[in-house]
C-alpha cells in the first residue's frame, strides 16, 4: 500500500514513516520545498505523482499562541490547505485521513466530549482546525478526521521533552492545575491512523468514515502529567524535580486553551476496534527512548 503524509519534520509523520517502513508499507512523506499547504496549488502535481492508495493530512500550523497574529496563514494552512488535499483524493478516489484536534471544541463541558458535541474553538488556531474539518467533509464523503490531543513523542517539540529540558536546570517547576486531558503518544496516533487507512482502502462501509476521536487511555491535567515525566526521569538517574500546581490564571497565554480537552475514544473502537496505550505507559516507552539517548 503507498501512502502520501503530508509533513516532514512532525511528531506523527516522522511515527508513521518508522512504523509504516516496518509494516513493509511504502511511506511517501511530502513537505517543504515540494508542497507548502500555505500554496494549494502546490499539492496537486507531487500527490498525483506519488500514486497514493490513501492520504494522511497530518502536517498543521501548530504554533496556537503565533496564530493569534497569523489568522490568515493558519487558515491556509490549517483549512484551506486540507481542503485542496480533499479535493485531490477525490478526484483520485482515494480515502484521505485527517488529524484533528481537542481545540475544535470550547472546553466548557463538564464530561468527556464526544464526536456529536458542538464544537466551539476559543482560539484562531481551533477556529482553523475546525475550519479544515468541515471542507474535508466537503469535498470529499471518502474522509476519515481523527482528532486528537496532547500529542507527544521522542521527536519534535512536545511537552514532554520541555519538562525534561526544564528539569535540567530546575528544582521546581509551576505548572497549570485546572486544564485537563488524554496525553496522546505520536507512535501511537501512527498504529491507529495505519491501521485505520487500511480497513478504508479495503472497505467501502460508510460507518468507517467521518469523525473519531483518538487519545491515549486515561486522563490528567499539565501538573499531574509534568508530575509523571519528572517521576519517570527520576527513576531513570536524573535528578528530582518539584511540581507546584497553579491555575491558569497566573500563566496567561495570548491564545485560549480549552480547560477540558478530555475526548471519548468510544466510537473509534466499535467501529474500528482500536483503543490506545492508557498514556503512563506510553510516557515509559517515550522516557526510555529519550533518556536512553
Amino acid at each position: 500500500m503507498r501512502i502520501v503524509v503530508t509533513g516532514k519534520e512532525g511528531q506523527v509523520d516522522t511515527s508513521l514513516q518508522q512504523l509504516g517502513e516496518a509494516q513493509g508499507l511504502t511511506i511517501i512523506r511530502l513537505g517543504l520545498p515540494e508542497i507548502d499547504l500555505s500554496n494549494p496549488g502546490s499539492l496537486s502535481a507531487p500527490i498525483e505523482a506519488a500514486k497514493p492508495d490513501v492520504i494522511i493530512s497530518s502536517a498543521a500550523y501548530t504554533a496556537v499562541d503565533k496564530a493569534e497574529t497569523e489568522p490568515e496563514l493558519a487558515q491556509k494552512i490549517n483549512g484551506d490547505g486540507p481542503g485542496e488535499l480533499a479535493r485531490i483524493a477525490a478526484r483520485l478516489s482515494v480515502p484521505i485521513l485527517h488529524l484533528s484536534t481537542d481545540y475544535v471544541f470550547s472546553g466548557d463541558k463538564d464530561g468527556v466530549y464526544t464526536e456529536d458535541d458542538e464544537t466551539g474553538p476559543v482560539s484562531v488556531y481551533g477556529a482553523t482546525k475546525l475550519s479544515g474539518e468541515h471542507q474535508i467533509a466537503a469535498y470529499t464523503p471518502n474522509h476519515v478526521i481523527m482528532r486528537t490531543a496532547w500529542v507527544y513523542s521522542p521527536y519534535g517539540n512536545n511537552f514532554v521533552k520541555t519538562m525534561l529540558r526544564l528539569g535540567e536546570t530546575r528544582d521546581e517547576l509551576n505548572v497549570v492545575a485546572d486544564q485537563y486531558g488524554c496525553p496522546t503518544y505520536a507512535p501511537e496516533i501512527a498504529r491507529a491512523l495505519l491501521s485505520s487507512a487500511r480497513r478504508v482502502v479495503e472497505d467501502s462501509d460508510p460507518s468507517l468514515r467521518g469523525t473519531f476521536h483518538l487519545t491515549g487511555a486515561g486522563e490528567t491535567n499539565w501538573a499531574g502529567f509534568a508530575e509523571a515525566i519528572f517521576k519517570g526521569a527520576e527513576a531513570r538517574g536524573r535528578k528530582p524535580v518539584k511540581v507546584n500546581p497553579i491555575p491558569a490564571s497566573q500563566y496567561p497565554t495570548p491564545a485560549r486553551r480549552p480547560a477540558n480537552s478530555r475526548l471519548s475514544g468510544e466510537k473509534l473502537n466499535v467501529f474500528y476496534n482500536l483503543t490506545l496505550d492508557p498514556w503512563r505507559t506510553s510516557l515509559d516507552d517515550c522516557l526510555d527512548q529519550l533518556l536512553s539517548r
